[in-house]
C-alpha cells in the first residue's frame, strides 16, 4: 500500500480486518441474542400477563417498541464494537502498521467508516426485523398486534436498526478521541445509560426539557409507533442524533489527524 491507493483499496483492506477479528463476531452475536432474545423474552411475559394489564395501559399498548425493547441492551454490544474497531489498534500497536499502510488519515477514518456503517447497519436491521416478527408471533391471538404494512410501523423497525448504526459511529468516534477501549466503552456507557439516570435528580421543570435530548430517549421516540408524551418526533429525534455522531466523529477525526499515533 502506498500514500497513492484509493479509498476503494482501505475499504477493502478495513473489511477484511473487520470480519475477522473475533470480537466482532462475538459482538455481533450477542448483539442478535440480546436484540432478539431479550425481545422475545419480554412479549412472552407481556402475553403471559395481559389479563391483569389495566385498560388504560392497553390502550396505549405499543406492540412495536415492546417487541424491540432488547435494543436497549443490545446497544451496548454496539457500542463495544464501535469502539473496539479503533482502539484495538492503539492496544496491539498495530496503528502504527496501518498508518504505514495508509498514511492519509482521514482516509482510513472514512474506510473505517464506511465498513462500519454499511455492516452495523445490515446486520441490526436484519436483528430489529427479526425481533419484531418474533414478538409479533407471540403476542397473536393474545395481544394486539402491528403489521408492516403501516408506515409507521415500518419507520419504528428501520429507525431501530438506524439508532443501533449511528451508535456505533458514535462509540468509534469517541475511541478515536480517548483511544483507549476501557475508557472508551465506559464513556459510551454513561451516555447512554449514567446520564438518564442522573436526569433523575434534576427537577421536574427542568428534566422535561432536558430528558427528550438524551441519546437513550431519542432512541425510544425512533422506534415508537407513536411519539411518547414531551419527546421528540422520530424524525427530529433521528436528525438529532445524527447531530450528536457528526459532532463526536469531527472531534475524533480532528485529533486523528494531529496527533501522533
Amino acid at each position: 500500500m502506498n500514500a497513492d491507493m484509493s479509498l476503494g483499496s482501505v475499504i477493502r483492506s478495513e473489511w477484511i480486518k473487520f470480519r475477522t477479528v473475533r470480537s466482532t463476531l462475538t459482538g455481533v452475536f450477542v448483539m442478535f441474542i440480546l436484540t432478539i432474545g431479550l425481545g422475545a423474552l419480554i412479549a412472552w411475559a407481556t402475553r403471559s400477563h395481559w389479563q391483569t394489564v389495566s385498560t388504560a395501559d392497553q390502550v396505549t399498548f405499543d406492540p412495536v417498541s415492546t417487541s424491540l425493547i432488547g435494543i436497549v441492551f443490545s446497544q451496548f454490544a454496539i457500542g463495544v464494537i464501535g469502539s473496539l474497531l479503533i482502539t484495538s489498534e492503539y492496544a496491539s500497536g498495530l496503528i502504527r502498521t496501518t498508518l504505514g499502510a495508509v498514511p492519509k488519515r482521514l482516509m482510513l477514518v472514512s474506510g473505517k467508516l464506511v465498513v462500519l456503517i454499511a455492516s452495523m447497519f445490515v446486520v441490526t436491521e436484519v436483528a430489529c426485523f427479526a425481533a419484531f416478527f418474533v414478538g409479533q408471533s407471540i403476542f397473536s391471538g393474545v395481544v394486539p398486534t402491528a403489521s408492516l404494512s403501516s408506515t409507521s410501523v415500518v419507520r419504528a423497525v428501520i429507525f431501530a436498526g438506524l439508532y443501533l448504526t449511528i451508535l456505533a459511529v458514535v462509540s468509534f468516534s469517541l475511541g478515536l478521541i480517548v483511544r483507549h477501549s476501557a475508557a472508551t466503552i465506559g464513556i459510551f456507557v454513561t451516555i447512554v445509560l449514567i446520564l438518564p439516570l442522573i436526569s433523575l435528580a434534576i427537577p421536574e421543570s427542568w428534566r422535561v426539557h432536558i430528558v427528550k435530548f438524551e441519546p437513550s430517549e431519542l432512541g425510544n421516540a425512533m422506534t415508537s409507533v407513536v411519539t411518547p408524551s414531551g419527546d421528540l418526533s422520530a424524525s427530529r429525534s433521528l436528525l438529532m442524533l445524527v447531530i450528536y455522531a457528526v459532532v463526536v466523529l469531527g472531534a475524533g477525526a480532528l485529533l486523528f489527524q494531529r496527533r501522533d499515533a
